[in-house]
């Protein structure tokens, strides 16, 4: 599974489907991991789930996508 690193490389964002959580309406995985330390962190914990519905992920997408062509357009 590859990742997204941000901050430096300190926090890694994977997203991926859940496939034991095929039954469930919110199987698309955003999985942050943080490796810094203490008084960097953003979350509490060094690894943070967030599951999604595929209409959150698309809307997610849509707005990245306008936030993208807006900063290109003021480029």
């Amino acid at each position: 599974m590859t990742h997204i690193s941000l901050l430096d490389g300190s926090l890694r964002l994977s997203i991926y489907v859940e496939a034991s959580d095929k039954d469930f309406d919110d199987d698309i995985c955003l999985c942050f991991e943080e490796d810094c330390s203490e008084d960097e962190k953003l979350f509490l914990a060094d690894e943070v789930r967030m599951y999604v519905t595929p209409e959150q992920a698309g809307l997610i997408l849509l707005e990245l996508d306008r936030v993208l062509k807006d900063h290109r357009r003021n480029q």
